[in-house]
C-alpha cells in the first residue's frame, strides 16, 4: 500500500505527506501512531473512514485530511484540534464536539465534494451574473460591473457565504512555520489596466481555494478571473526568482495545468492578467478552484510565498435571462397561470411526439449534428428571428461580404445589435469553416476578440451572430474613405489591444490557437475604438507537443509568413508575422502593397526596412497624423521588424509583444534585413497581394 512504510514509525510527531494522486490507500496504517501531533495527508486518494481511535491521540492538534475519498462520519470522543481540515471528501453526518472549536465553523455541509451545501440554495434560480473583488471592498469598475466585497477572514479549513446567497468562498490549507498567517495579500502598486483597484488585494490560500457562484440560471457563462503577481519583485533580484504554480478548474474540469501569474505576463511581476474561460451551469451554481500542487518555490522571497492567488473574478451570463423579468402575482393567478398551461403543454407535447416521429427521417432533422462534440455548445437563433433582425436581409443592411459570405445588421428582440454572417453555399469547405469559427469563438473570451451572440442551423441555412461593432474594420479606417480619424495614441492602443487578443489565444486561453488570418480586415474597433480579433473560420488548434503542423495553405497574400505560404509549416509565429504587418499599416496609414507608390515605396515592409537603416522611421508615419511621440515611433515599428522576420524562431512571442509595446521590456535589436527581402527579386509589373490573379485579355 502507498503508506506502509510508515507502519513502522509509529513515534512520530509529524508527518505531512501530499499529491499522491496515482494510487489509493485506507488510514488503516495510523491505528498505533498515537504520538501524532501534526497528521498533513491531502491530495492522496485516500479511501476508508478516519479510524474510530483517533479519540487516543491525545496530542493531536492539526489534522488536515482534505481532497481525499473518506467517507462516513467523524469517529467521537476527542479533545478540542487547534486546526482541522477534512474538506471535499464524501463525509456525512456533523461534526463531533471535539472539532466543534475549530475553525470549520459551519460544519460537514459545504465542503465536501459534489457540494451537498446546495440544499440550502433556492429551488428556483436567482441570478445570472456575479463579481467579486477577493480580499478586499466593493468595487465598481470602468465597465460598471460592481464587484462586492470580499473581506471575511478566512482560517486554514473555512466556508463563507454571503447573505445573499449569491456566492461563497472556501479556504483549505496552512501555511506551516509561519505566525499568525494571512490569506489576503494587500499591495499599493499601480497597474496598467482601467481597474487598477481591482488588483490591489487578494485571497491567497496555501492549499486550495475554490469560489462559488450560487442560485444561477443554468446556461452557458463567461467567467473572468483577473491575476497580478505582487509578492516577487521585478529583476534584478534574487526575490524575482519565486515561482507560483497553481492548477486552475472549471466546474470540476481543469482548464489550466501549472498556470504561473507572472509567466503569463510576461515574465514580469505587478502586471495585469486577465483571463477568460467558457462554463456551463447545469445545477445553479458555478464553481472556480484554484488548486496548489506542490510545485513552484515556497520561501522566495519569504517563507510561505506560494499557492494560489486571484484578485478577482466574474461570471456573466451568454444567454437570454428569464430571472427577475416576471413580477410577482397574487396566489389565484399562480394557480391560474400553472394549470392552464399545463393542459396546453400536454396538448402540445402530444402534438410534438407526433410530429417528432413523423419527420424523424426526413430532411433536416439532425441539423444540429455539426454541433456536436464542441466543448462549449453556442446559444442557437431561430432563422425567423434572424430575418426579422435583419428586415429579411435587407440590401440597406449590408455591412459587408467576405469569403465566408455577406453580413448584415440586425436587432433582436431584446435590443441587442447584431452582426449576421450568412454562409453563401452549402459546400463542404464552407461548412467546415463554420463549424471552426463557432467552435473556437465558442470557446475563447477576451475583450479583443470579438464576442459570439450564437448561431443558426435550419435545414441549408448557416448564420453566425456577433455583436455589432460600431465603427467597423480597421482597414477601411486606416485606408477608406471615412470620417473616423486615428490620432496617435488610438493607433498605439489598437496595436496594444490586438497584441493582447493573440496573445490570449496563444498562450492563456484554455485551447492554444493559431488564428491564420491576421490582417487588418479582420481587426474590428467598437464605439470607443477599442480593438478586437474576428473572423475565426481558419483558426486552427495546436498541438503544444508539436513544433508545427503542416497544412494547406489559407489566408491573404501580404500577411503570411515565409515558412507557412512556402512550406505550409505552421505554428502561432505566423499570426506574430501577420500582426506585424499590421503594425506596419497602423503606423503609416497603407495598405501592405500599394502599386500607385514610387517603387521603393511600393512594398511596405520593403520600405520600412529602408527608413529603418537609414535612422528614418518618421518617415513612415501617416502625413495625416500632425502630432506623435517618435519614440513610440520607433518602439512600433522596431516590435513590426522583429515580428516579420524570415525565420520563426527569431519571431517574438505575443506575450514579449505585449511586453514590448507596453514599455515593460526593452525592443530587441534587429540589425539585418530579412533574407525574403534580399535574397527575392521583385517584379513590379507583376507581383500583387490580392486574393485573385491577374488575368490577360483572351483568357
Amino acid at each position: 500500500m502507498m503508506f506502509s512504510c510508515l507502519l513502522q514509525h509509529t513515534a512520530l510527531f509529524y508527518r505531512r505527506i501530499s499529491d499522491l494522486s496515482n494510487g489509493s490507500s485506507s488510514l488503516a496504517f495510523l491505528k498505533d501512531m498515537t504520538s501524532l501531533s501534526t497528521l498533513i495527508l491531502r491530495n492522496n486518494n485516500i479511501s476508508g473512514t478516519i479510524p474510530s481511535n483517533i479519540g487516543d491521540f491525545q496530542s493531536l492538534s492539526q489534522l488536515f485530511l482534505g481532497n481525499n475519498k473518506l467517507t462516513g462520519m467523524l469517529p467521537a470522543l476527542k479533545s478540542p484540534l487547534l486546526h482541522i481540515d477534512v474538506s471535499y471528501n464524501q463525509l456525512s453526518g456533523e461534526l463531533p464536539s471535539w472539532a466543534n472549536n475549530s475553525v470549520l465553523a459551519t460544519g460537514l455541509d459545504c465542503i465536501q465534494q459534489n457540494f451537498p451545501c446546495l440544499g440550502d440554495i433556492p429551488s428556483s434560480p436567482t441570478y445570472s451574473d456575479f463579481a467579486i473583488n477577493c480580499g478586499g471592498p466593493e468595487i465598481t469598475s470602468s465597465s460598471q460591473i460592481v464587484y462586492e466585497w470580499d473581506n471575511e477572514t478566512l482560517g486554514p479549513a473555512t466556508y463563507y457565504e454571503t447573505s445573499t446567497k449569491r456566492w461563497a468562498v472556501s479556504n483549505v490549507g496552512h501555511f506551516n512555520d509561519i505566525n499568525n498567517p494571512q490569506y489576503t495579500s494587500v499591495s499599493s502598486s499601480q497597474f496598467t489596466t482601467l481597474d487598477s483597484e481591482l488588483l490591489q488585494t487578494a485571497r491567497i490560500s496555501p492549499g486550495s481555494l475554490r469560489y462559488f457562484g450560487l442560485g444561477l440560471e443554468n446556461g452557458n457563462y463567461n467567467v473572468t478571473l483577473h491575476f497580478a503577481e505582487t509578492a516577487f519583485l521585478n529583476p534584478p533580484t534574487w526575490k524575482s526568482l519565486g515561482r507560483r504554480v497553481f492548477d486552475i478548474y472549471i466546474q470540476g474540469n481543469r482548464v489550466w495545468k501549472d498556470f504561473d501569474i507572472k509567466k503569463v505576463a510576461g515574465g514580469v511581476s505587478f502586471k495585469a492578467v486577465q483571463i477568460d474561460f467558457r462554463a456551463q451551469v447545469s445545477k445553479n451554481y458555478l464553481e472556480i478552484h484554484l488548486f496548489w500542487a506542490g510545485k513552484g518555490t515556497r520561501s522566495i522571497p519569504a517563507q510561505g510565498t506560494y499557492g494560489p492567488s486571484i484578485s478577482a473574478i466574474s461570471a456573466a451570463r451568454d444567454f437570454i435571462p428569464i430571472v427577475g423579468k416576471n413580477p410577482k402575482k397574487s396566489k389565484t393567478g399562480l394557480i391560474v397561470g400553472i394549470v392552464v398551461p399545463v393542459g396546453v403543454v400536454s396538448f402540445l407535447s402530444v402534438l410534438a411526439l407526433y410530429w417528432f416521429v413523423l419527420c424523424r427521417k426526413g430532411p433536416g432533422w439532425d441539423d444540429d449534428e455539426e454541433l456536436r462534440g464542441m466543448d462549449v455548445r453556442p446559444y442557437t437563433i431561430s432563422f425567423a428571428e434572424l430575418k426579422a433582425a435583419t428586415e429579411d436581409f435587407n440590401p440597406a443592411n449590408k455591412l459587408g461580404e467576405g469569403g465566408f459570405g455577406p453580413v448584415f445588421k440586425g436587432t433582436l428582440n431584446d435590443g441587442r445589435v447584431i452582426a449576421v454572417k450568412q454562409l453563401s453555399v452549402a459546400s463542404r469547405q464552407g461548412k467546415d469553416q463554420f463549424v471552426a469559427e463557432i467552435a473556437t469563438t465558442s470557446a475563447v473570451q477576451h475583450r479583443n476578440l470579438v464576442k459570439l451572440y450564437g448561431c443558426c442551423i435550419e435545414g441549408n441555412k448557416r448564420l453566425i451572430v456577433y455583436e455589432y461593432l460600431e465603427n467597423k474594420s480597421l482597414d477601411q479606417a486606416l485606408f477608406g474613405k471615412t470620417s473616423l480619424f486615428l490620432n496617435w495614441p488610438i493607433r498605439v492602443d489598437i496595436c496594444l489591444g490586438v497584441a493582447r487578443g493573440l496573445a490570449y489565444l496563444h498562450v492563456e486561453s484554455r485551447l492554444r490557437i493559431v488564428h491564420r488570418d491576421v490582417k487588418a480586415s479582420n481587426i474590428l474597433l467598437d464605439s470607443d475604438l477599442n480593438p478586437k480579433v474576428s473572423d475565426f473560420g481558419l483558426a486552427k488548434l495546436f498541438d503544444d507537443k508539436k513544433t508545427h503542423i503542416s497544412t494547406r495553405v489559407a489566408g491573404t497574400f501580404g500577411y503570411l509568413a515565409p515558412e507557412y505560404a512556402m512550406l505550409g509549416q505552421l505554428t502561432e509565429k505566423a499570426d506574430v508575422f501577420g500582426f506585424g504587418v499590421v503594425a506596419l499599416e497602423i503606423v503609416s496609414g497603407r495598405p501592405n502593397t500599394d502599386s500607385s507608390l514610387e517603387e521603393e515605396k511600393i512594398y511596405l515592409l520593403k520600405w520600412a526596412w529602408h527608413v529603418h537603416e537609414n535612422n528614418r522611421e518618421v518617415e513612415l508615419v501617416d502625413a495625416r497624423l500632425l502630432e506623435f511621440d517618435e519614440e513610440e515611433v520607433k518602439r512600433v515599428i522596431g516590435v513590426a521588424l522583429l515580428c516579420t522576420q524570415t525565420s520563426p524562431q527569431q519571431r517574438p512571442s505575443m506575450p514579449r509583444v505585449v511586453a514590448m509595446l507596453s514599455g515593460d521590456i526593452e525592443v530587441s535589436a534587429v540589425t539585418s534585413r530579412p533574407v525574403y527581402l534580399t535574397d527575392w527579386n521583385f517584379d513590379t509589373t507583376s507581383f500583387m497581394t490580392t486574393d485573385t490573379p491577374k488575368c490577360k485579355k483572351g483568357t
